[in-house]
């Protein structure tokens, strides 16, 4: 590598880090199994061929059944201005999925415990996704659901772009409908294993 070039892909990765705030943090590597593997940054894991690691999406419903849609603010690295169903993070060192769960409905949403009481985890699957050439998702990712007693909504708007509530099965059952929406591929997976009887495995996604 010439001089120039090594400049470059430091001044590359100086950006990108100030462009991520999140950039400088580690997620959970962890086998096919959950087994925790040890530590990994965060844009390491989510840059070339990727990390395993350890994740979760949490959909929120209210009193009606409806779900809760929040879109990907657009400065995110993956999947910007997509719709999530309903929040998605990673636990860090030592915190239950839970826990990891319930911090980052107060932080994205200001929704606080006191407005639900029924958070759980429901399902756990493996999926490998690339995005454009920005990166990928190789999660073992956990699945818990929440209904709100509440739902008065605080969106942190560094990170949610926009709100909508819609009908759950309707939402399963009439996909197309919804297609300008761009879905997140893991909302997609838990969506679609919650209306399977007998959900299967999740091939991963070639490299284009």
């Amino acid at each position: 590598m010439s001089t120039d070039e090594g400049a470059s892909s430091a001044a590359d990765a100086a950006e990108e880090g100030e462009l991520h705030k999140n950039a400088a943090q580690d997620v959970i590597a962890v086998d096919a199994d959950d087994n925790e593997q040890g530590l990994v940054n965060r844009l390491d894991a989510h840059t070339g061929d990727g990390t395993r690691h350890r994740a979760f999406t949490c959909l929120v419903f209210d009193g009606e059944g409806r779900l809760l849609l929040a879109q990907r603010a657009p400065n995110k690295r993956l999947w910007d201005t997509s719709w999530d169903g309903t929040v998605a993070s990673h636990p860090v060192e030592g915190q239950s999925q839970v826990d990891a769960t319930a911090q980052r409905l107060e932080e994205e949403l200001g929704i606080s415990p006191d407005q639900y009481g029924d958070l759980r985890v429901t399902d756990k699957f493996e999926y490998k996704r690339y995005y454009e050439n920005a990166g990928l998702e190789w999660e073992v990712c956990a699945v818990l659901k929440v209904t709100l007693e509440d739902t008065t909504l605080d969106p942190d708007e560094e990170e949610i772009a926009g709100l909508l509530w819609v009908d759950y099965e309707h939402l399963h059952e009439h996909p197309q409908w919804y297609r300008q929406l761009r879905l997140c591929p893991w909302f997609e997976i838990a969506m679609r294993r919650d209306f399977d009887e007998e959900p299967a495995d999740e091939p991963s996604q070639p490299r284009n």
